[in-house]
């Protein structure tokens, strides 16, 4: 993997539905797509899918080709497969950035994040390999109730998951 996305950021939505992606995570998506013949300007793979989410899945060209493998190592035919597909491939949408660093977000992604006409603002969350994209009341939302943490430090989760792993 290379660079991270990490951060928090806040950025207007149109009233035509365009919104900037923030600098650090634009310099990632342009790392992770270099520029060719086909596709001379980087793009944003957003995952709308899943019926419980309220966000959209942000990946970088790098970051998409990741998901495919890691689904097409599952069994062929199977119902885990079948459903990681339909939510994370077919229920997907590749968006070119413009050189001013904004997009003009699809009818189904407005649709997820339940955008109306008018403006709004959005979060975008860094999560590692990918950011997610936010209706930024649904996002704050979120931490409105941190009393529902466990009051454990998020080192010691880090450190849970590596000795499961057996490291």
């Amino acid at each position: 993997m290379g660079e991270a996305f990490r951060g928090e950021f806040y950025q207007k939505v149109d009233a035509k539905a365009r919104v900037s992606i923030p600098a650090a995570f634009r310099r990632i998506l342009e790392a992770e797509d270099p520029a060719t013949a086909d596709f001379p300007r980087p793009r944003v793979y957003m995952v709308y899918g899943g019926k419980n989410r309220d966000f959209v899945e942000c990946y970088s060209k790098a970051g998409a080709d990741w998901l495919a493998a890691e689904i097409e190592a599952m069994e062929l035919g199977s119902k885990a497969r079948d459903r990681a597909e339909r939510d994370m491939i077919s229920r997907s949408v590749m968006v070119e950035i413009e050189p001013d660093g904004r997009i003009v977000l699809p009818a189904q992604v407005r649709a997820k994040l339940g955008l109306g006409d008018g403006p709004v603002e959005a979060a975008f969350a860094g999560f590692t390999n990918r950011f997610k994209l936010f209706r930024r009341d649904v996002y704050d939302a979120q931490f409105e109730d941190e009393d529902e943490d466990d009051d454990v430090d998020a080192l010691t989760l880090i450190g849970r998951a590596k000795k499961e792993r057996g490291m």
